[in-house]
């Protein structure tokens, strides 16, 4: 793998002209007023090629697939090639669509209230003018969902589907767009998704790239836009990342490791961050006494302070209701013991939660754990404002200088209090949501995939703060699909099969590829013959 000269990106390996190009971005530059925030990107896609589109937030990616999506007006000298023909810009989005490029973003676009077919149909403007029929195009969709061996029924509410059912539909709807294009007519296309997976279990990702693998070998091609690097070495062709509004390095997958996308990524070598050993936490700091609803059977856990414990397991297995439960934010039953006092499940709300001291973090960051139309200071300080009053007022000054202590240390970028907090990054967001809870100093903190959409850099030092409010006392409990996120962070991690704990892994058990098999098992892997043994079965 070769790093890149960043004077020179047309230099980088594989990212000249090829023959079988299909679409060609050549000097794309991008400004946001006086900030350019795209240098000259010049990036190609290959026909029936899966390319991974990797990058730090910020780093200028979704820039350029908006660029690409007809949202963006990138400069004059940019030029966008699609099929040979290059088109105006800024692109037409209608255009591009008619030519053969669709879209799946990270949040679907579906109408859960609909039916799959409603949601289906929105996009196909090529049905009949004077009604729909309905049972045809029923029988059309069972035929297209069981082309890729999707069981799944266009009647049924999208509402009632699982999440990767949910983007299986989004996907194959956006394929579908294809196929009627003047592309797909010729039995190409171009499908873009945008952060496909944050919501999908590990065995959830890999039916999805069944089913991009399916959709490769009609001639289509594919750019997905993720932040999880094992995603892109198990389904990509190629990898290209960017840095800093650049194209840092275009790689061959089969070609390159982990730890140098890493590297491209950060721009420098990167180290995972590892917890430092510590006495194994004793005491008790909360005690959840047979909490229970949503799919979650009665279920018991002490946690001691500075104690780390994942909870994990398929979806829909139970452990991700535990913190909402916990923290009075789902309907359920059953006994919170913190700080002296028992606290009701059923009648316990989150501002009692917050009062005897604990604090969650939702796994939904834009709807749930922000607001993003707000500036960084109103976030960070939200719940700090009983303390930062002056008289019957606000103590701005002090709202500011709170600010600036949080964002220095949890390193939030751009380090500007006044910026609104939805122009940031999502990690530098969820710095923020992190860096508001902490100051607390919470007995309990209660998370839900804490680093979902979040890029590997950001991660780590998210990781590096939870670890630091756990060597104060703080108790954690961490709910998560992620089973590397749990291996870094965890003294130990409960494993959910159906509603119930069915394995608890501890010390050296507490490893990803233990944790995952853990998840699919519902009992941990037996541990492998030491070598002596082995010579001895030999």
């Amino acid at each position: 793998m070769t790093l890149v000269d960043l004077a020179a990106p047309d230099r980088l390996p594989g990212s000249g002209k090829h023959p079988a190009e299909v679409l060609r971005m050549e000097n794309v530059r991008m400004r946001f007023g006086p900030v350019e925030v795209l240098k000259g990107v010049s990036l190609g896609l290959r026909r029936k090629e899966i390319l991974g589109l990797l990058g730090a937030n910020g780093s200028g990616k979704s820039t350029l697939i908006k660029v690409l999506a007809g949202f963006n007006s990138p400069e004059p000298e940019s030029r966008v090639r699609l099929w040979g023909d290059d088109l105006p810009l800024p692109l037409d989005a209608a255009l591009i669509r008619r030519k053969g490029v669709a879209f799946v973003h990270q949040h679907l676009g579906l109408i859960p209230s609909l039916r799959v077919i409603d949601n289906m149909i929105l996009s196909n403007d090529r049905l009949h003018p004077l009604g729909i029929a309905w049972g045809r195009e029923a029988r059309r969709l069972r035929g297209l969902f069981a082309e890729f061996g999707l069981a799944i029924d266009p009647l049924a509410p999208v509402e009632s589907l699982a999440p990767v059912q949910r983007a299986f539909v989004a996907i194959v709807r956006a394929f579908d767009d294809l196929r009627r294009s003047e592309a797909g007519r010729a039995g190409e296309g171009v499908l873009v998704l945008d952060e496909p997976t944050p919501f999908l279990s590990g065995e959830d990702v890999e039916k999805l790239f069944a089913l991009l693998r399916g959709i490769r070998a009609t001639g289509a091609s594919v750019i997905i836009v993720t932040h999880d690097i094992d995603e892109v070495l198990a389904i990509t062709d190629r990898v290209a990342v960017m840095r800093d509004g650049r194209l840092a390095a275009m790689m061959t997958t089969a070609e390159t490791t982990r730890q140098e996308i890493l590297d491209a990524i950060v721009g420098r070598a990167v180290e995972t961050f590892r917890r430092p050993s510590r006495p194994a936490p004793t005491g008790v700091a909360a005690r959840l006494a047979g909490i229970a609803g949503g799919q979650l059977d009665p279920f018991d856990l002490t946690l001691a302070p500075g104690e780390v414990v994942g909870v994990t397991g398929l979806i829909g297995s139970g452990f991700a209701d535990v913190p909402y439960l916990a923290f009075g934010a789902a309907p359920g039953t059953g006994r919170v013991e913190i700080g002296g006092q028992a606290l009701d499940v059923a009648r316990l709300t989150p501002a009692r939660a917050v009062a005897a001291g604990m604090g969650l973090i939702p796994g939904d960051r834009l709807h749930q754990s922000c607001i993003v139309a707000l500036s960084v200071t109103d976030n960070a300080t939200m719940l700090a404002l009983p303390r930062l009053r002056r008289g019957p007022a606000l103590d701005r000054a002090a709202m500011t200088r709170a600010t600036e202590a949080l964002v220095a240390a949890h390193d939030v970028r751009p380090p500007r209090p006044g910026h609104l907090l939805g122009a940031l990054s999502g990690g530098n967001q969820q710095k923020v949501v992190l860096g508001k809870w902490l100051a607390e100093e919470p007995r309990l903190l209660l998370l839900d995939e804490p680093t979902q959409g979040v890029d590997f850099g950001a991660r780590q030092q998210i990781f590096a703060a939870i670890d630091a409010a756990a060597a104060r006392g703080t108790a954690v409990l961490c709910a998560s699909t992620d089973a590397e996120q749990l291996s870094q962070i965890c003294d130990r991690v409960i494993v959910f099969a159906k509603g119930r704990p069915v394995a608890e892994l501890t010390g050296a058990q507490v490893e990803k590829s233990v944790i995952a098999r853990t998840c699919f098992l519902g009992v941990p892997p037996a541990p492998a013959p030491s070598p002596s043994l082995q010579e001895g079965l030999a």
